[in-house]
C-alpha cells in the first residue's frame, strides 16, 4: 500500500495524486523475469521514485511554474537550473551500452555522468525519500515515456551506507538484486500514466538509509537510463516524505514539439529528406524523438543529425548528443535518404520530447 496526503486537494489534483501513488514499490531478490510484451520508454523509477521525479513533483506550481521547496531539490536547480526538472524522465547517456563500473565515474552515480543531471549528485541527507520495509513483496513501476524496448538491473547500497558522503561505486551491492528483461506495458507512452509493472521482493536485512540505484539499456541502441532513489528500510509501505503537495497545471505534461518534413532532391528509386523539429512548448527540453512509417518498399540508406532505429517500415529518430537541447521556439534540423520508388508527401511527423 502506498499512502499519499489528499486533504484539501481538488478532485483532478487527488486524481493525479493516487495515480501516482499506486505506482508501486520495487521488485525482487535475484529475481529474473520475462514477459513476451516489449518494454517501450524513456522514463524514470516511480516507486521508490527517483531524485528527478520527486523534484520535479516538489518544485511543480499550479502554473506549472518550477519552484522547489525541498532543500536538496532547490540546490539541484542552483547547481543545473530547472530544465532538468521538466525533463526528470531523460538522465540518460546515448553510448551507455549498459555500462555501470567504469564507465559512469564516481560521485556521479545519479545523473549517470550526464552534464544536465549534475546537480542531482550532490551528497546530502534531505532528498525526498520513500519509506520502505526490508524482505517485503511489493509492486514495482516504472514510468514510460517513448517507445524503445530494453532491461531493468536495479542495485542497492551496502551495509553502512552514509548519504552525507559521495556516492561511489564501491557503495553499491556488487551484484543487482533485480534483472527485468523487457516487462509488460500499462497505458499510452508519453504520459505520467503509463508505466511497466511487475511485482518482487525487496532486499532482506537492510535497515536505515540506502539508494536503489537503477540501470535501464535499451535493447535496440547503446542509449542507457540511470537513476538514484532515496530509500529508508525503516517498516514504511511506501510512503514518500520531503516533497510539498504538487501542483495542477492544465498540461502536467512537460514540453511539446513539432517535426516539419520537406524533400530536397529527388531522383529515380530514391529522394532526401530535411525534418525541422521545434520546441513548441514554453519549457525547454534535452531532447526529442520523431518517429513515422515509411511507404512499404522503401528503407532508409543513410540518415545524418539523429540516431535512427527501425522496425520495418517503422522509423524513430532520437536527437544526436549535441542537437538535444532546444530552448522555447528553438528548432534542429536532421536529415535522410531513401531508396525505394514513390517519394512521400508527408508534411508533418510525429513529435515527442524524451
Amino acid at each position: 500500500m502506498i499512502l499519499t496526503k489528499l486533504s484539501r486537494v481538488t478532485r483532478p489534483r487527488a486524481l493525479f495524486l493516487v495515480l501516482v501513488s499506486l505506482l508501486a514499490t520495487i521488485p525482487a531478490l535475484s529475481l529474473v523475469l520475462t514477459a513476451g510484451v516489449k518494454a517501450e520508454a524513456h522514463g524514470t523509477p516511480m516507486k521508490p521514485a527517483s531524485r528527478t521525479f520527486l523534484c520535479w513533483q516538489d518544485a511543480l506550481t499550479d502554473t506549472g511554474e518550477i519552484k522547489p521547496v525541498n532543500p536538496a531539490c532547490k540546490n539541484a536547480q542552483a547547481v543545473s537550473g530547472t530544465t532538468p526538472f521538466y525533463n526528470w524522465f531523460s538522465v540518460l547517456r546515448s553510448d551507455g551500452a549498459g555500462r555501470t563500473r567504469g564507465f559512469v565515474p564516481d560521485g556521479q552515480l545519479c545523473s549517470g555522468g550526464n552534464p544536465n543531471f549534475t546537480g542531482f549528485n550532490a551528497a546530502r541527507d534531505d532528498w525526498p525519500l520513500t519509506h520502505l520495509t526490508a524482505g517485503k513483496t511489493v509492486d514495482f513501476s516504472y514510468n514510460a515515456w517513448a517507445a524503445h524496448p530494453g532491461w531493468f538491473y536495479v542495485y542497492v547500497t551496502k551495509d553502512g551506507f552514509d548519504p552525507k558522503k559521495t556516492l561511489t561505486w564501491d557503495d553499491m551491492e556488487a551484484q543487482p538484486f533485480l534483472s527485468v528483461d523487457h516487462p509488460p506495458l500499462n497505458g499510452s507512452p508519453g504520459t505520467v500514466e503509463a508505466n511497466y509493472s511487475w511485482t518482487g521482493q525487496l532486499p532482506a536485512n537492510k535497515s536505515g538509509r540506502h539508494i536503489i540505484y537503477m540501470v535501464w539499456q535499451r535493447s535496440d541502441s547503446a542509449e542507457t537510463f540511470y537513476s538514484c532513489s532515496d530509500v529508508v528500510f525503516d517498516g514504511g509501505n511506501g510512503e514518500v516524505t520531503g516533497i510539498h503537495e504538487p501542483g495542477n497545471p492544465t498540461e502536467p505534461v512537460p514540453g511539446t514539439c513539432t517535426a516539419t518534413r520537406k524533400t530536397t532532391g529527388s531522383w529515380s528509386g530514391g529522394y532526401q529528406s530535411e525534418v525541422t523539429v521545434t520546441n513548441s512548448g514554453d519549457v525547454p527540453m534535452l531532447g526529442w524523438m520523431v518517429d513515422w512509417s515509411l511507404p512499404v518498399g522503401q528503407k532508409v540508406d543513410s540518415l545524418w543529425n539523429g540516431n535512427a532505429t527501425y522496425n520495418g517500415q517503422a522509423v524513430m529518430v532520437h536527437n544526436a548528443n549535441w542537437n538535444g537541447s532546444l530552448s522555447p521556439g528553438q528548432s534542429t534540423t536532421f536529415g535522410y535518404v531513401v531508396t525505394g520508388s514513390g517519394g512521400d508527401t508527408a508534411a508533418t511527423l510525429p513529435c515527442r520530447v524524451g
